[in-house]
C-alpha cells in the first residue's frame, strides 16, 4: 500500500449534546481516490470540515504525509496542501474566473505583476488537467459544471496535493459528471490524492480505489472498491438491507388533475426556455420529465407553481385555470391543493437562519391549526414539526435547531415533509433526492409511490435517469425547451439519452 497522504487518528467532535464524530480513524493512501459515504447526518461533512480547518476536533490527531499537523483554519489546511470543493460553491458571482482564482492569494498588495502571473499559471493548470474555462468570464454567466472547474482550479492554484470534493455531482448533468471523473483520474495520475464525499454508490464503484463508510458519527468499515458491491455498501451505510429498486403496482390513472397547454416561458434574459409545451397529469400517476439540466424543466415548474410569469399558454388544475401571467399567488395555489418541492432547497425552499419548526410550516403558516387568534401558536407548530421529524426521520431530531445546521439531505427532507404532509391533490417536485443518501432515497421514493396510489397527481423533474425510469408511469423528454418525446416507464436509458440529446429531433429535420 502507498504511504498515507492523510491519517486521522481518534477524531472526536461534539456540538452540544450531538456527537458528530466518534473516535474516527481514517487512512488515505497517497495518489488514490478515496470515497467516504454515509447517511445524511452521519458526520462526513463534519469530518472533512475538521480536516479543512472549518471546525477543530475536540480530541484526536491529524497527520499529513506522516507528519502531525495542527489545522485551526482553512489557511492552515491550504498551507498543508489541502484544497476543498464544497457542495455549494464558494465563488463571488460578479467576479471573473481569474479574479475568483486569485482571491485570497493575490501575491502582492497592489497586484503588480500578479495578474499576468496568475493568468499564465491558470492557463498552465487548465492545459495540464483539462479544466478549460475562459479566465475573463463572469461566474454568474457560467454553467454549473464550469463553476465547479473554477473551484478545482482555485485549489490547484494554491498548491493543493490533497483535494476534498463534497457531493461534486449533485448539480452536474451526466455528461458533466463523466468529464469531472476524467479530471479526477488525471489528478490521481499526477500523484494528487482525492477524497470524494458522495451519496451515489455507482459513482463510488466507478471512480474510487477505496471507500470508507460512516454511520451515526462512527467509521464502520473501509473496503477496497474492487472487493465490495453496491449492495454491501448500502447495507453498511444504513445498518440494514436496502431496496435499491422501486417496487410499485401498475398505475390506475383517473381524471386529468393538471393540464398544461401551449405554455411558453422566457428567462430573465428574454431567452425562450419553455417553447409551446403541452401535456396532462392524471390522478393516480407519476409523470416524469427527463432532460439535461438547462433545457427548460426548471422554468416549467416555476411557471406552474406561480413563481415565474409565462409569455403565453394555459395551466388548468381541476378544471379551473391558473393565471400564468405572473398574477397568480402561490399561496392561493397551495389553498387549491398544489404543493411544490423546488429544485433548489436553499434558494426557494428554505430560510436557512430559521429554526426547523419555522421552515416546516413556511407557506402554510396562516392555516388555522398553526394560529392562536392573530398570533402564531408556537406549541402547535413545534408539535407538528416533531411529528414530521419522526415520520421523515430528520436528523438531528431537534425542531429548535437552525435549518442551516442540518445536512443537505436532511434539509431536503424538511421541504418534502412540509409539502407532502399537506395532502395536496397535485404535487410538482424538482430533484427530490438531490444530495440525499441511499436510505433516504428509498424512503422518498416509497412516499411518492404512496401519493400516486392515493390518487394524487405527481409531476416529477429529475436529472437522475434511474429515478425517472423507476418512478414514472409516463416519461416526457425535454430538449431545447420543447417536449420531444413521450415514453412509458420501460424505456431504456439509451433511448431516453438519445431524446435528451435531441438526436431524433435532428434526424427528423434532415
Amino acid at each position: 500500500m502507498a504511504e498515507a497522504a492523510i491519517e486521522l487518528i481518534g477524531i472526536d467532535k461534539s456540538f452540544g449534546l450531538v456527537r458528530a464524530n466518534r473516535n474516527i480513524h481514517l487512512e488515505v493512501p497517497r495518489g488514490t481516490i478515496h470515497g467516504i459515504i454515509g447517511e445524511n447526518g452521519a458526520g462526513k461533512s463534519t469530518l472533512m470540515s475538521i480536516l479543512y480547518g472549518f471546525y477543530q476536533a475536540d480530541s484526536g490527531e491529524i497527520r499529513i504525509n506522516g507528519q502531525p499537523v495542527k489545522i485551526d483554519t482553512p489557511n492552515d489546511a491550504i498551507a498543508a496542501g489541502i484544497g476543498m470543493v464544497h457542495q455549494h460553491f464558494m465563488l463571488v458571482q460578479n467576479f471573473t474566473v481569474l479574479e475568483n482564482v486569485m482571491l485570497g492569494a493575490e501575491g502582492a498588495p497592489l497586484l503588480y505583476g500578479s495578474i499576468s502571473d496568475a493568468r499564465a499559471e491558470l492557463k498552465r493548470l487548465e492545459k495540464d488537467y483539462g479544466l478549460e474555462v475562459d479566465p475573463d468570464a463572469v461566474i454568474e454567466e457560467l454553467a454549473v459544471g464550469f463553476q465547479q472547474r473554477v473551484e478545482i482550479l482555485k485549489a490547484l492554484y494554491r498548491g493543493a496535493d490533497i483535494l476534498i470534493l463534497d457531493e461534486p455531482t449533485g448539480v452536474l448533468t451526466p455528461s458533466e459528471a463523466d468529464h469531472l471523473f476524467r479530471i479526477l483520474e488525471q489528478l490521481k495520475d499526477e500523484g494528487k490524492t482525492v477524497i470524494l464525499i458522495t451519496h451515489k454508490l455507482r459513482e463510488i464503484m466507478a471512480i474510487t480505489d477505496n471507500v470508507s463508510v460512516m454511520r451515526q458519527g462512527e467509521m464502520v468499515a473501509t473496503r477496497k472498491t474492487s472487493e465490495t458491491s453496491v449492495e454491501e455498501l448500502a447495507e453498511l451505510m444504513v445498518g440494514r438491507r436496502v431496496l435499491l429498486r422501486v417496487e410499485k403496482d401498475e398505475a390506475d390513472p383517473g381524471d386529468v388533475k393538471l393540464s398544461v397547454r401551449n405554455l411558453t416561458v422566457k428567462d430573465s434574459r428574454g431567452v425562450t426556455m419553455v417553447d409551446d409545451v403541452s401535456f396532462d397529469v392524471r390522478a393516480g400517476e407519476i409523470v416524469g420529465i427527463a432532460g439535461v439540466a438547462g433545457n427548460g424543466q426548471s422554468e416549467l415548474l416555476e411557471a406552474i407553481a406561480g413563481i415565474r410569469a409565462a409569455v403565453s399558454g394555459d395551466v388548468i388544475m381541476d378544471g379551473k385555470p391558473i393565471d400564468v401571467t405572473g398574477a397568480a399567488d402561490p399561496s392561493d395555489l397551495r389553498e387549491r391543493g398544489l404543493a411544490h418541492v423546488p429544485e433548489d432547497r436553499h434558494y426557494t425552499g428554505l430560510v436557512l437562519p430559521f429554526e426547523e419548526n419555522e421552515n416546516s410550516i413556511l407557506g402554510y403558516h396562516y392555516h388555522a391549526r398553526y394560529l392562536n387568534g392573530p398570533f402564531l401558536n408556537l406549541d402547535a407548530i413545534r408539535d407538528d414539526a416533531k411529528d414530521k421529524i419522526e415520520k421523515f426521520d430528520i436528523r438531528p431530531a431537534d425542531c429548535r435547531l437552525r435549518t442551516a445546521n442540518f445536512s443537505g439531505g436532511n434539509q431536503q427532507k424538511i421541504v418534502l415533509a412540509r409539502e407532502m404532509e399537506q395532502d395536496p391533490g397535485v404535487l410538482i417536485v424538482g430533484q427530490p433526492t438531490r444530495g440525499v443518501d441511499v436510505g433516504a432515497i428509498e424512503f422518498i421514493h416509497k412516499r411518492l409511490i404512496e401519493m400516486r396510489d392515493k390518487g394524487k397527481a405527481v409531476l416529477l423533474v429529475s436529472v437522475e435517469l434511474d429515478e425517472i425510469r423507476s418512478l414514472s408511469d409516463r416519461i416526457l423528454v425535454m430538449f431545447d425547451g420543447r417536449i420531444v418525446g413521450e415514453r412509458d416507464g420501460e424505456a431504456t436509458e439509451g433511448e431516453l439519452g438519445l431524446l435528451m440529446a435531441g438526436v431524433e429531433q435532428r434526424e427528423a429535420a434532415e
